[in-house]
């Protein structure tokens, strides 16, 4: 990887093992099978709308945010996301860390879906 990858990103909006993928890609990503979709937001903001087949794991709350992945198959796609995207993204960055392979974040967050769905 150039020192120009490393400091600012891949064009694709990949780094090595997270993709970003946009609305409709991350919609037929998470339709097509059984999926680990994860929601890393808030507890109250997951209650107040959230993806169906998403499970809550706020990533705010440090103690139990890792040991929430330990049950989760290392190898198998991860699809993350979370209000904006910036959670996600830092909790994609961890998961990456933890030695899972597979780890998708979706653009824009929530909101950015909500947007779309007008």
């Amino acid at each position: 990887m150039t020192i120009f990858k490393s400091i600012f990103g891949t064009k694709s909006g990949t780094s090595d093992q997270i993709e970003v993928l946009d609305i409709e890609t991350y919609k037929k990503r998470i339709a097509e099978k059984e999926v680990q979709l994860v929601d890393v937001r808030t507890p109250k903001e997951y209650k107040s709308g959230h993806l169906a087949k998403a499970v809550n794991i706020d990533f705010f709350h440090h103690g139990s945010f890792r040991t929430s992945f330990e049950k989760f198959a290392k190898e198998q796609p991860v699809y993350l996301y979370c209000r904006s995207g910036q959670r996600s993204h830092k909790a994609a960055k961890k998961l990456i860390g933890w030695g899972f392979t597979k780890v998708y974040d979706l653009e824009g967050g929530i909101l950015n879906w909500q947007k779309n769905e007008k």
